[in-house]
C-alpha cells in the first residue's frame, strides 16, 4: 500500500509539473491520445487564424467549436459527443483545474507555443444542460503594444485625449462593453505617460501585458487582494499615476475618486453605453455628485468595428434613394462613394481583416461639471457635450466609412442608436 501510494503521488506530481510548462502545439508525438491531438488542433487553428476566443460547446447532437475573429463568432468544426469528456478533461489538466468538479464553473490558464508565437490562454468552464462548455481567451505575448496614434482617434479627439492624460491629477475613464479595447487604450496612455520621473502603479485583473518601468499588481480575490484593497495600498506607495483595471463597485469608485482629488492621475474603465453615462454611473454607485464633478477630467467611450480588407474592398456609388442616406444624414442630391466587403484568400473570404475603434471623447467643461453636481440626466449631459463639440460614435464611424476603413453596415451593427 505504501509503494502504491508513493507511486500515485509521484504520478500526480509529474502531471502537475508537466502541465505548468508551456504547451507546444507544433510538436507531434506518435502516441498522443485523441484528446491531446484534438486540443492541439483546435488551438493551432485558432492561432493561425488570429482568433481572440475559442468556444467549445456541447449540444444534443455534437460538440460545436467556434472561433471569434475580429469580434464575430465563426463556425470552426464539429466533433463527436464521445470526445466531450476527454476534451474537457485535457483542458482542465492543462489549466490546472479540478477535473472531478463538473457542477461548478472553473477558471484557469496555461501558455501555448507554436513556432515563434507564444500565447497566454485563459480557460473558463461552465456547466450546461448538455455538459461543460469551455471558452478559451487567447492573449498573444509577442504582440507589440500600440501607441495612442494607432488607436484610430480623429484629429480633434486625439488632441482632447492627449490633453486630459497630461493633467497631474484627476480621473480619466475609458468606457465600453467587454471586448471593446478599453485595456489597449489604457496601455497606450500609460506608454505615453511612462517616464523615469513618474511612479506609475497599476492594479489589473488580469495583467494582460508586461509594461517595462511600470509597477503592475495582479488582483487575487482569494487572498484578499481586491481592486479596493489594492488601491488603498497603492495610495501609500507615493504614486503619481494609478491605473485601475476596472471600477466594479461603490467602494472602489469612492477610493478612485478620492485618489483623483488628492493629487493623483487615475486612469480606469467602466461598463457604460456612452461617455455621458459614465458620469451618472459613478453617482449611481453612491459617490457624491460634487466629488464626481470635481474629479472627472474626461470620458472616452469606444467600440471596435471591423476593418475592410485592403486587398479586396470595392467602391460603389450610393444610390439616390438609398436608406443609408437617412442614417448618414446626406441629401439625395449629393454624390457619395462608399466601400463594401468582398472577400479574398488573404482575409479568408470574410472581406474584413483586423479592427479599429470608433470613439466619442467627452471633456468635462465647467458647464457639464455643474450639470453633474446637480445630478442632470445622462441624456442632458450628452446633449450639452454634443453642443460643445463632442463627436458621437455615429459621426466618427461615418467618417471612417467614408475613408474606406470600414462599412456603414459595421457602424450600424456596433453603434446604431
Amino acid at each position: 500500500m505504501v509503494q502504491t501510494s508513493r507511486f500515485i503521488k509521484k504520478r500526480l506530481g509529474d502531471i502537475v509539473e508537466g502541465t505548468s510548462r508551456t504547451l507546444d502545439v507544433a510538436v507531434e508525438v506518435k502516441d498522443q491520445s485523441l484528446a491531446v491531438k484534438l486540443v492541439n488542433s483546435i488551438i493551432k487553428q485558432a492561432m493561425s487564424e488570429k482568433a481572440s476566443d475559442i468556444h467549445i460547446e456541447p449540444t444534443a447532437e455534437d460538440i460545436r467549436v467556434r472561433y471569434r475573429l475580429d469580434g464575430i463568432l465563426h463556425e470552426g468544426m464539429s466533433l463527436p459527443l464521445s470526445s466531450k469528456s476527454a476534451l474537457i478533461t485535457r483542458l482542465k489538466i492543462l489549466a490546472q483545474m479540478d477535473i472531478a468538479e463538473r457542477r461548478l464553473p472553473q477558471d484557469g490558464r496555461f501558455d501555448v507555443k507554436h513556432g515563434n508565437l507564444e500565447v497566454d490562454l485563459r480557460v473558463s468552464t461552465l456547466p450546461t444542460i448538455f455538459g461543460e462548455k469551455a471558452v478559451l481567451r487567447l492573449l498573444s505575448k509577442g504582440t507589440a503594444l500600440i501607441t495612442i496614434k494607432q488607436l484610430g482617434f480623429m484629429e480633434s479627439d486625439f488632441r482632447k485625449f492627449t490633453e486630459i492624460i497630461k493633467y497631474s491629477y484627476g480621473l480619466v475613464l475609458i468606457t465600453g462593453p467587454t471586448g471593446s479595447g478599453k485595456t489597449t487604450t489604457l496601455y497606450a496612455a500609460l506608454q505615453e505617460l511612462n517616464s523615469i520621473e513618474k511612479n506609475i502603479i497599476t492594479i489589473e485583473d488580469p495583467v494582460e501585458y508586461i509594461l517595462k518601468g511600470i509597477n503592475q499588481i495582479q488582483v487575487n480575490v482569494k487572498a484578499g487582494l481586491t481592486f479596493a484593497a489594492g488601491l488603498r495600498s497603492i495610495l501609500r506607495q507615493d504614486p503619481d499615476i494609478i491605473m485601475l483595471g476596472e471600477i466594479r463597485d461603490s467602494e472602489t469608485a469612492e477610493i478612485a475618486v478620492h485618489a483623483a482629488t488628492t493629487g493623483h492621475l487615475v486612469l480606469s474603465t467602466l461598463h457604460t453605453n456612452d461617455a455621458a453615462g459614465a458620469l451618472t454611473r459613478l453617482i449611481d454607485m453612491d459617490v457624491e455628485s460634487f466629488l464626481v464633478s470635481g474629479a472627472v477630467l474626461g470620458v472616452i467611450s469606444q467600440r471596435l468595428v471591423r476593418l475592410l480588407c485592403p486587398d479586396c474592398k470595392k467602391t460603389f456609388p450610393l444610390p439616390v434613394n438609398d436608406a443609408l442616406r437617412d442614417f448618414m444624414n446626406i441629401p439625395s442630391s449629393e454624390p457619395i462613394t462608399l466601400y463594401r466587403a468582398v472577400g479574398c484568400s488573404i482575409c479568408n473570404k470574410l472581406g474584413y481583416q483586423g479592427r479599429i475603434s470608433i470613439q466619442e471623447v467627452l471633456l468635462v467643461s465647467n458647464t457639464i461639471r455643474n450639470m453633474v453636481k446637480n445630478k442632470s440626466s445622462s441624456q442632458d449631459i450628452k446633449a450639452k457635450a454634443i453642443e460643445e463639440g463632442m463627436i458621437t460614435f455615429k459621426e466618427d464611424g461615418i467618417q471612417k466609412a467614408l475613408q474606406g476603413l470600414t462599412t456603414i453596415q459595421e457602424i450600424m451593427r456596433v453603434a446604431y442608436d
